[in-house]
C-alpha cells in the first residue's frame, strides 16, 4: 500500500481504538483499510458509505474512492467539504480524544509502537484541539486543523501548501 503505514501484523490484536489511533496519530492508510473492511466488510462498501455520508453533510465537491485519501482518479474533495466534515466530526467526543492526541505508545501480542502526531500545530499553537495531516503526489500537504478559543470553535483547511504551519 501506498503512503504512509503503521506495518501491522496478520493476527497481530489491536483494538478498533488502537486502530483509529493508527489512523489519526500515525496516519496508517493500512489501518485505515483494516478498520473499512471491519466495518462493512470490504473498503468499497465502505466507501460507498462514505460518499453517502458525505452527501449527507452536504459536500457537493467531494467524491471518495478509497478509505484513505491516497490518490485515485475521481477521488477528489474541497477545503470547504473537508471543513464541512471536520465540523461533523468533532461534535464526537472519541473523535476529538484521538486527533488531539500529540503520542500513543501501544504493545500488542506481537509488536511495540510509539507513534507521533504530525501535526505540529497540536504542540506550537495552544488552541489547537486536533486535526489530521496528509500527503499525495496530487495534493501535496494538506491540513485539517481545529482550535478552541473563548467559546469559539474553528476549522482551518489547506491543500498544497508547503508552509502550513505558518
Amino acid at each position: 500500500m501506498g503512503g504512509s503505514t503503521i506495518f501491522f501484523f496478520l493476527l497481530e490484536q489491536l483494538s478498533v481504538r488502537d486502530i483509529l489511533k493508527g489512523i489519526a496519530v500515525s496516519s496508517g492508510n493500512d489501518a485505515a483499510v483494516a478498520m473499512a473492511e471491519h466495518i462493512k466488510g470490504t473498503e468499497e462498501s465502505f466507501v460507498a458509505r462514505m460518499n453517502e455520508r458525505a452527501a449527507e453533510l452536504g459536500m457537493v465537491d467531494t467524491h471518495f474512492v478509497n478509505c484513505n485519501g491516497l490518490d485515485a482518479d475521481n477521488h477528489y474533495s474541497s477545503a470547504y467539504d473537508l471543513a464541512l466534515i471536520s465540523k461533523y466530526a468533532m461534535q464526537n467526543e472519541t473523535f476529538r480524544e484521538i486527533t488531539k492526541t500529540k503520542n500513543y505508545k501501544l504493545k500488542t501480542n506481537l509488536n511495540y509502537y510509539d507513534w507521533y502526531n504530525k501535526n505540529k500545530l497540536l504542540n506550537s499553537y495552544k488552541y489547537a484541539t486536533g486535526g489530521k495531516t496528509g500527503y499525495t503526489k496530487i495534493a501535496k500537504r494538506t491540513l485539517v486543523t481545529t482550535a478552541s478559543k473563548d467559546g469559539v470553535n474553528l476549522v482551518a483547511v489547506t491543500l498544497n501548501d508547503g508552509n502550513d504551519w505558518q
